[in-house]
């Protein structure tokens, strides 16, 4: 079995085991079923919606990636990937509550990845909020993809109910579909790191003080660690000067790092991500 063949495989036996299917879009009655998906995940104001019907439409007839994710003969996720420099950049995926906590978003991943490899297509990009600790370990553990570059307010003020009032920050991410740790990835071992792994010379970069604030500690070590909340979007609506606090510092800490060229080298279980100066210096 060669790779591609082996990822078509990966990703058929994670669409089964999380009980739905994952196909490409064509139809404008498709296309409208897909926003209407995407709307009950992100609640956008009616008049600034996220996609349109036509535009999908348009995306998936050019040959960019365009699928649903159906349940029961019912559509309750989406995804859409278009063709950039890099290969294909996932712009937006998400599914409803229906299918939540099911491990569809790794069946939707596994068939992105599938899909690409049988074109050609060896690396896929996206974004996500770096404060949000499961989409960090679903990313860089569970997929095996790797952190490039953090942008900051990369989207500028956006008015849907998942990102209002926040200022979107984005990790950007670059998965190799055929490397190392895409490969095991898909065949069910996540990459894992440990705080306890980091070694004796590992410093705190950013820590939570007993009343939950973020603590900016020392970047000099060879591994700085930096710890995020657990439910940063519980404090969003709980405490919203505190989930800024967080931003501002994350950004400052993590943000800083990869712009000094230091590599992010995974995302522990509980909420630490690993930066590697060491492997800097030595390049």
């Amino acid at each position: 079995m060669n790779g591609t063949e082996a990822a078509a495989a990966a990703a058929a036996t994670a669409a089964h085991r999380a009980g739905v299917t994952v196909s490409e879009l064509h139809g404008l009655d498709e296309m409208r079923d897909a926003c209407r998906v995407l709307d009950r995940v992100w609640r956008p104001d009616p008049g600034n919606p996220l996609i349109t019907p036509e535009l999908l439409r348009v995306f998936a007839h050019s040959g960019s990636y365009v699928v649903g994710v159906h349940r029961d003969g019912r559509m309750a996720g989406v995804c859409l990937g278009f063709l950039a420099t890099a290969g294909l950049h996932s712009h937006i995926a998400g599914v409803d509550d229906t299918v939540r906590g099911r491990n569809v978003g790794y069946a939707v991943k596994l068939h992105q990845r599938a899909w690409a490899l049988a074109r050609g297509i060896t690396a896929v990009t996206w974004t996500f909020d770096p404060l949000i600790s499961r989409n960090a370990y679903f990313n860089l553990a569970k997929l095996g993809a790797a952190a490039s570059e953090y942008l900051a307010d990369f989207y500028g003020a956006m008015q849907d109910e998942v990102n209002a009032g926040t200022e979107t920050d984005r990790l950007m991410v670059h998965w190799d579909l055929a490397g190392e740790h895409a490969v095991t990835a898909a065949a069910g071992t996540p990459r894992t790191v440990t705080v306890e792994s980091a070694g004796a010379h590992a410093v705190v970069g950013l820590d939570a003080e007993p009343d939950g604030r973020p603590a900016v500690g020392r970047r000099d070590g060879d591994t700085v660690l930096v710890r995020i909340p657990a439910e940063i979007e519980t404090l969003r609506r709980t405490d919203p000067p505190l989930a800024h606090a967080w931003r501002y510092a994350l950004r400052e800490v993590l943000g800083g790092l990869m712009a000094e060229g230091h590599t992010v080298t995974g995302f522990t279980r509980d909420g630490w991500y690993v930066i590697d100066r060491l492997q800097e210096r030595q390049a």
